[in-house]
């Protein structure tokens, strides 16, 4: 049993990503000297093509071993998988920038605030336009979607608004600071405990074509099997007639997940430089890397669009935003009371008005009993005022 689950798993194509995802980057340890900038241009440009080039490889692994979880387990613990997997990498990658050399008081703000735009207008809007404009109007659970939708409106105040009026310059006061680091935690966390309890079913798609094709058919087929009364195994069911092959897929998908992770921050010295050359505003790199980071997510989004399966695109892309969110914030405020440092979160009025237009499109966009491409068409427009703000 367990060897064949590895034989199905570990398959020579992974093996082949692994070793080019960790090859690159113990490649570019050893070639670090040589990349410090200022790099000669064609040196640049080769080293950012080749960068790019195994994350695509890798993140088609990534997708590769996601996609095959969701069909495993169902939504939403299939989504959760990749979502938390790539978050929980990009907290730790924020946190080891502030913990690093150099004044970084608004990394978590620049890094969280970019990722919310990509998500929410233009990881969504693509969606919405390329599902629509093959499916039409599509279904989704607007319970699940509103649930999120409500997270973010809530988390998104707390990490950019409030403290631009209640906070010292932008940032939480340090008697402000521990209530917030102690209930976005208990509110992420019960959100979590809700999902995958008794408000699982609300996160699934109301097609039910749809959701039957997110398990596996010789699960479903038989009526007499346990399950939660909607013909789909129970997870904990799942979990035992399948552990080798979760665990290991999991496992596969953290450590292709990695290198991504960790050759998006050699990138970052790379973009910077060539951005700087060009007089590009420092916030594009962090937008790059932000859309890089995300890359998996994105590519598994679009082809859920693709089939139709918008409940799962939104279990995709708001919950991506809503753990990076309730995750980045209160750890970034640990870190900065334990360490003394500053952490600026307040936002400029300008992108806290492009902020508030995308989550007010967001709830209108989703309040609605099917998406359409028009919608998709509206959160486009939108991520692109958010790109020209970046060179206001």
């Amino acid at each position: 049993m367990l060897v064949s689950s590895v034989r199905s798993v570990v398959t020579p194509v992974a093996i082949v990503r692994l070793v080019l995802g960790w090859g690159a980057v113990v490649g570019l340890m050893f070639a670090g000297p040589a990349l410090a900038p200022p790099v000669a241009a064609p040196l640049l440009v080769g080293a950012l093509a080749l960068i790019i080039g195994v994350i695509l490889v890798c993140a088609f692994g990534v997708v590769h071993e996601a996609e095959h979880l969701a069909r495993r387990l169902g939504d939403p613990y299939g989504s959760l998988v990749l979502t938390l997997s790539i978050v929980l990498i990009e907290v730790i990658l924020i946190s080891a920038v502030m913990l690093g050399p150099g004044e970084h008081s608004t990394i978590a703000r620049d890094s969280v605030m970019a990722v919310s735009m990509i998500i929410l207008n233009a990881v969504v809007g693509l969606c919405l336009l390329v599902g629509g404009l093959r499916h039409g109007g599509m279904s989704h659970n607007r319970t699940g979607t509103s649930t999120y939708l409500a997270l973010i409106v809530v988390l998104s105040t707390l990490a950019f608004a409030v403290p631009a009026f209640i906070g010292r310059d932008g940032s939480y006061t340090p008697g402000q600071t521990v209530p917030i680091i102690v209930a976005v935690p208990v509110l992420y966390a019960f959100f979590l405990f809700r999902q995958m309890g008794v408000q699982a079913d609300d996160f699934r798609e109301v097609d039910p074509r749809l959701a039957v094709g997110t398990a596996d058919s010789t699960d479903i087929a038989d009526p007499d099997s346990p399950g939660n009364g909607s013909g789909r195994p129970n997870i904990e069911q799942v979990l035992v007639e399948h552990r080798a092959e979760v665990v290991l897929r999991i496992a596969l998908l953290v450590v292709t997940v990695l290198p991504i992770v960790l050759l998006s921050h050699d990138m970052a010295t790379l973009l910077d430089d060539g951005l700087g050359r060009l007089g590009a505003p420092v916030a594009l790199a962090g937008v790059l890397i932000a859309l890089i980071v995300f890359l998996p997510e994105t590519i598994t989004s679009v082809r859920a669009a693709l089939q139709g399966e918008i409940q799962r695109v939104s279990n995709l892309c708001h919950g991506a935003l809503v753990s990076t969110v309730g995750l980045t914030i209160p750890s970034v405020l640990a870190i900065g009371a334990l360490t003394g440092q500053t952490v600026v979160l307040a936002e400029s009025p300008a992108n806290l008005l492009i902020l508030a237009v995308t989550l007010l499109l967001s709830v209108a966009t989703f309040a609605a009993p099917k998406v359409t491409a028009v919608h998709g068409a509206a959160h486009l427009v939108v991520f692109f005022v958010y790109s020209l703000a970046l060179f206001a």
